[in-house]
């Protein structure tokens, strides 16, 4: 028996070959076209509540970045796993209440999120203050849900760590390194015609004084004697 294989050219074996493996690995795509957050969550959320100790810990990441929508959509990624958590411990009744309140949230699982960073941070909470929070995260998208694609909030981002900043400056140190202004050539034109009353205020009873002295020392200066005279007077 003959099997007949067809003759792919190299470029279409390259492209199957693509879409394969963005098939195993995950669409980088995140959007949605139907909205999947139901209209009668918040009631899923209540129910729960009411049936949960109000104390129960879970953790929740303090350090997220503050995105319009990626930050609730990153928050809502780390409620599904803790809902996976509670689920693999509850009892029958609680389970079914846990499954209702992760199918309202589930549809995060659908794009290719990257494993949550290291630089993250947890801090310890209650599971009322947790549901809560959830809830606010769905009105939050709830609106955007179907009207935005979410492909660049597909890597969880942390806050900068306040350590790696540069240290702000005082007003003080800022004003010691501001440069200094040169002159500016008007305020120069407008001072130099004062600078020259000045000097000429100065000077006038200088030159009055220096006059008045010159006659005086020409009348103490004897006169000299002429050649006729020095002979007169040797004979």
């Amino acid at each position: 028996m003959t099997v007949l294989v067809p003759a792919w050219s190299p470029t279409t074996r390259l492209l199957l070959l693509l879409l394969l493996s963005s098939e195993l690995s995950g669409t980088q795509d995140c959007s949605f076209q139907l909205s999947p957050i139901s209209s009668d969550f918040a009631v899923k959320i209540r129910e729960l509540s009411d049936y949960l100790l109000q104390d129960y810990p879970v953790t929740v990441a303090s350090n997220l970045q503050d995105e319009e929508l990626c930050g609730a959509l990153w928050r809502l990624v780390l409620a599904q796993r803790w809902m996976e958590r509670l689920k693999a411990v509850a009892g029958s009744k609680m389970r079914g209440l846990l499954e209702r309140v992760n199918t309202e949230i589930h549809f995060v699982t659908k794009c290719a999120f990257q494993p949550p960073r290291s630089c993250l941070r947890f801090v310890q909470t209650n599971i009322s203050r947790f549901l809560q929070e959830t809830s606010e995260q769905l009105v939050a998208l709830k609106p955007w849900i179907t009207r935005r694609n979410f492909s660049r909030c597909l890597e969880l981002q942390c806050q900068p760590d306040s350590s790696t900043l540069p240290p702000p400056q005082s007003s003080g140190a800022l004003e010691a390194t501001a440069p200094t202004a040169p002159p500016s050539p008007l305020l120069f034109l407008l001072l130099l015609p004062t600078g020259l009353l000045l000097l000429a205020a100065a000077w006038c009873p200088h030159w009055q004084r220096t006059r008045q002295r010159i006659p005086r020392a020409r009348e103490q200066v004897p006169p000299v004697p002429s050649p006729q005279d020095l002979l007169l007077v040797e004979h």
